[in-house]
């Protein structure tokens, strides 16, 4: 059974939103890492991009497939996780500890959009 943090935000194509501030901290869920199997390859934007709810923002690749990212909020990236482009498997050994993009969010308020982790466990469970 994989693994769902309490206090994150999830979308419906499994990326997680951990919020500090008006920072998020966007990865995909345990969930995600499971379905995909060994992650070799995370396509990350640049810093200073900006990424839209909703939108393709990078792609995980794992032995078996190749997954998009979608953005589950809007803002400007200001910081990505270098540790995964020597290590992308390091989202299969935590996929909540090693998120993938840091964002400025422009919009909190897109976060009511997003499931909580009693909503999105339910989802899994579809």
């Amino acid at each position: 059974m994989a693994k769902v943090m309490e206090g994150l935000y999830y979308s419906e194509s499994h990326e997680y939103v951990r919020v500090e501030g008006n920072i998020g901290f966007i990865g995909i869920s345990d969930y995600a890492q499971h379905a995909l199997g060994n992650v070799v390859y995370v396509d990350m934007p640049e810093v200073d991009d900006e990424v839209s709810a909703g939108e393709e923002f990078g792609a995980v690749e794992s032995v078996k497939a190749a997954s998009d990212l979608i953005a589950p909020v809007t803002g400007v990236v200001i910081e990505i996780n270098e540790a995964l482009e020597d290590q992308p498997e390091l989202i299969n050994n935590d996929a909540y500890e090693n998120w993938i993009i840091k964002v400025e969010m422009s919009d909190k308020a897109e976060l009511d959009d997003l499931m909580d982790a009693k909503a999105y466990a339910a989802f899994c469970e579809k």
